[in-house]
Order: structure tokens, then sequence, then C-alpha cells
């Protein structure tokens, strides 16, 4: 269903899913390249990207968001159609932008409402609110970050993994939803991509550095995580080679006192078998020879 608000001579049309009707009445009202519908068909994300045409321009941005666990981060595709005396928002899902959209719909005063004179501003409005409420998410993968950081030297291992693992991949994808819109906003700022209303660089280079500092965290997050990954592996390697260094001492010292007692287990004529103390001297020897060789490993700092 295809909502809409007016501001003025201005409206913002929302749409959630578009049916193949939908798509082909915008397109016949609107006079879109047919191109942009198809785009506005695929079920599966595209590159985000800024297409320039005479009466519109049509804008793919990637968002980031939290699934209903509340741990994995995914990708939220929003696509504008944004003109000279309209904005038409399109979306996959109930979303941040549809939120926005009916919070905005319900205010019947003009009191509290975007302040929209032109489409620029009402896109500008829209981006700072949702780069607000993605700067609270990153931070929360920042968080995450940390709390990583702190798990390295717990003894359990299992909850540490699951939690980089998961952290990583959070921030892998932030770093790849983010990278490419980079050029993208840096254009608006520049001027290079005009909209329809003037002096718009300043409120461009607003969002530029809303991104900007998110686009650093996400950096900083990322070195840090692979760092704590590869700390993680040698603590885990370091533990599995200590292990294996007290096994195999332990063994080195039981090797012989077990060629004794299987020496003497033979039904064979061995020296001092028949002497009356003969259990006490072999065993006494054993202790010594265990003792010795525990002594030794200590001198070479092997325990």
């Amino acid at each position: 269903m295809i909502e809409t608000i007016k501001f003025g001579t201005l409206r913002w049309l929302h749409v959630v899913r578009p049916t193949e009707e939908e798509l082909q009445a915008l397109g016949e009202h609107y006079h879109f390249h047919p191109l942009d519908l198809e785009d506005c068909r695929s079920e599966v994300n595209l590159r985000p990207k800024i297409d320039i045409y005479d009466n519109y321009h049509f804008v793919i941005l990637h968002f980031p968001a939290f699934n209903v666990t509340r741990q994995f981060i995914e990708i939220r595709e929003i696509k504008f159609f944004w003109g000279k005396d309209f904005l038409i928002s399109i979306g996959k899902s109930h979303w941040m932008i549809k939120e926005i959209f009916d919070r905005e719909k319900v205010k019947t005063q003009t009191n509290g409402r975007i302040e929209a004179g032109s489409s620029d501003t009402l896109l500008y409005q829209i981006l700072h609110q949702v780069m607000t409420e993605i700067q609270k998410l990153v931070e929360q993968v920042d968080k995450d970050v940390d709390e990583c950081g702190k798990a390295l030297f717990k003894q359990k291992a299992e909850p540490a993994i699951e939690k980089i693992s998961i952290t990583r991949k959070n921030v892998i994808l932030l770093n790849t939803m983010f990278k490419p819109q980079m050029m993208l906003f840096n254009k608006l700022q520049s001027g290079t991509i005009t909209g329809f209303a003037d002096n718009m660089e300043d409120y461009w280079g607003n969002i530029m550095d809303y991104y900007q500092k998110i686009w650093d965290m996400v950096e900083d997050d990322g070195e840090l995580i692979k760092g704590y990954s590869m700390t993680f592996d040698s603590l885990q390697v370091n533990k599995t080679n200590e292990v294996i260094k007290i096994l195999t001492l332990i063994s080195s010292i039981l090797l012989p006192l077990t060629f004794i007692a299987s020496l003497y287990g033979m039904n064979i004529k061995l020296p001092i078998q028949d002497h009356p103390f003969s259990f006490t001297i072999v065993f006494g020897v054993m202790i010594l020879i265990a003792l010795g060789m525990f002594i030794y490993f200590k001198l070479r700092k092997w325990l």
C-alpha cells in the first residue's frame, strides 16, 4: 500500500514491498526509468548507488539492523525516488524508515513535525534520524568488542569463541556495508551530485560527519576483533601445549617405572627376586628413579 504525507506542496510516499500494480502506477505518474522499477522488484540486495536523471534521482542505500535475536546484524535496503516536490521511499520490511514515516503521519499538528521545505531537506532529516540510530547500533557492537577482550582470559573457552565469532561476523558485515557508500555521501557533500535545493552541502557534510565517525569506529573494531581473535587462538594453542607438555613429562617419569614393573612381572629368574626384602628394594629403586627424574625436570625448568 502506498502511504502519503504532505508537507505543503511536497509529498513523502512510503511503500513496503510494493506490488506490480503499485510500481506501474508510480512509474506512469512520475515517469520513472524502467530499470529503476526493475531494481525495485529485485528480492536480492543491490549495490548502493545513485542514478541521476533530469527530473529525479534514484538512490539505493544499505543500513544495519539487529535481527530478532539481537545478536546478528542484517542488511536493511532502502530505495529513494528523489524529485523536486516528492520523495518516495521503498523498503522490503517494516523498518526504521517506516517507523519514522508512521511517527510523522500520526502528528497532525505542524509543531514537532519534520521541517521540510524541499525534498532535499526531507531526505536529510530522514537520514539524520537513521544515522543517529545506526550510531547507537555501532556503539553496541563496540561494547561487544570490548567484552570480547575481557573474555579472552576466562577459563571457559566456548563462550569466548562464540562471542568473538558473532562479533567478528557483525564487524565484517558493517565494514562491507559502509565502505561502498562512503563515495556516494562524499559526492553529495562536495556538490558533485546536486539535489533540487541550493546550499545543501553543509547538511550533507553533517551526514558525512556521522558516517565518517561510524566508519572510524567500525574500522577500529575490525582491527581490535582481529587482534583478539589471534590472541585467543594463541592462548588456546599455548594451553594445549602446556597440557601436552605435562602429559609428556608424566609419561617420561612413568616409562622406566613401567619397564621395571613389567620386567619383574615376568616368570623368569631375575636378580634379588629371592631376597626377603625384594619388594621393598624394587619399590625403593622405583621411587628414587621417579624422584630423580622429577628433580632433573625441575632443574631444567620443564615443570
